[in-house]
């Protein structure tokens, strides 16, 4: 990992000394005019920075797919370049310093005004291509036998309504026609959990030792399933069962993922989240574009469906065991290039939810921050996906 971080502090770095030692020693040294020495020193520092970036980080980081568009890199740079030599000339015109100290300060200033410059229009070019791919369906599901649909459902202390949950989603599967696969992921509770999802009928059981978070208990589930279409939702049912096993469909009409979204235009009435649990949600979700490029009205709710071998690809990845894990799911949808579909969805009122808006909150900043840097030094990184196709692993049972 220091080895990781070394590598991507070096690409920044470089450039820039490049950059202000390259300006100081025509402008000082040879004294040039101060535009021609700026403009020398910024063309010369650009093609080291391209250069670095093309052969040291990691490409396939949504941030930093600029290097492999050119013509973004080439037309951003030169906006770049006009603003920090226009800040560059105008603080000679100021102060007219004529010192290295002054120089160099100068300079600092314009290179933060340039990266200003840069840092809205990348994200303006890959929020573009972000949403080229994200909307586009691939070929419909291959379907060859095996278990039709997995519906994973995390638990912590769900004793007294597990059960319920189970035998609704077994009575929705059976009216739907289709093979299902339940399994339940006992996350550390305490009490009798397990043992009334096996009696319920659940088809597994994964209990984890100890209490380790949502993120971790949808990992191991989305892991353990063996359906085609793999589908996560919350042990309360907050959403209708036959919402649940509708997200399938449109897996197999070709969407990588599909997501539900409360707050989706053509959602109908209000969910059941109380007014500061609301406004916490939208506060999160303005946090996580320090990670996404995608907009996304609703990264939290508590529906998702992915192909099979998209769900093994992801969550074979994911690190974050927490409320965050949501966001980081997104990340890696935005990195490998899958399509996703929004879909409108009422979430039931419920009063079993964990979830602590202000505790969560707090921690999800935090992890904001570890998945933009586990992104930017090569945590993530893996070969792309060598098929569309997902064969099941055998019968139901």
């Amino acid at each position: 990992m220091r080895q990781l971080v070394a590598r991507f502090v070096l690409v920044a770095l470089v450039p820039t000394a490049v950059d202000i030692g390259l300006l100081v020693w025509l402008r000082v040294g040879l004294g040039w005019v101060l535009v021609v020495a700026d403009l020398t020193a910024i063309a010369t520092a650009t093609v080291v920075s391209y250069a670095m970036h093309r052969s040291i980080t990691f490409g396939r980081d949504s941030f930093v797919r600029w290097v492999q568009m050119p013509w973004a890199f080439a037309a951003v740079a030169g906006l770049a370049a006009m603003i920090d030599v226009a800040v560059l000339q105008s603080a000679f015109v100021l102060t007219g310093f004529d010192t290295v100290a002054g120089l160099v300060a100068a300079k600092v200033i314009s290179l933060g005004c340039a990266a200003l410059v840069r840092f809205g229009g990348y994200r303006t070019v890959l929020t573009g291509e972000v949403r080229s791919y994200v909307s586009e369906p691939g070929p419909p599901l291959v379907i060859d036998g095996g278990t039709d649909v997995s519906i994973v459902v995390p638990a912590f202390s769900e004793e007294a309504g597990i059960a319920t949950t189970v035998a609704e989603l077994r009575q929705a599967a059976i009216a739907d026609g289709r093979q299902v696969e339940i399994v339940i992921v006992d996350d550390g509770s305490r009490d009798a959990t397990a043992d009334r999802a096996l009696e319920a009928g659940a088809d597994q059981v994964v209990v984890l030792a100890e209490n380790c978070g949502k993120g971790a208990a949808v990992r191991a589930g989305m892991l353990a399933a063996r359906g085609r279409v793999v589908v996560f939702t919350d042990a309360d049912l907050a959403y209708a069962p036959e919402v649940v096993l509708g997200t399938a469909d449109l897996v197999d009409a070709g969407w990588d993922v599909v997501v539900g979204d409360r707050r989706h235009p053509d959602a109908a009435g209000r969910s059941g989240a109380n007014t500061l649990r609301s406004l916490g949600s939208r506060a999160i979700n303005l946090a996580t574009y320090a990670v996404l490029l995608g907009s996304y009205r609703d990264t939290q709710c508590g529906l998702k469906a992915f192909r099979g071998d998209v769900a093994r690809s992801i969550f074979a990845r994911t690190r974050l065991d927490g409320f965050a894990f949501d966001v980081e799911v997104f990340h890696l949808i935005e990195r490998d290039r899958l399509s996703l579909r929004s879909i409108p969805v009422q979430a039931r009122h419920s009063e079993r939810s964990t979830v602590s808006v202000g505790r969560d909150a707090v921690r999800m900043l935090r992890d904001l921050w570890r998945v933009r840097r586990w992104s930017s030094t090569g945590v993530y990184e893996q070969s792309e996906l060598a098929t569309r196709r997902w064969v099941g692993s055998g019968p139901h049972g």
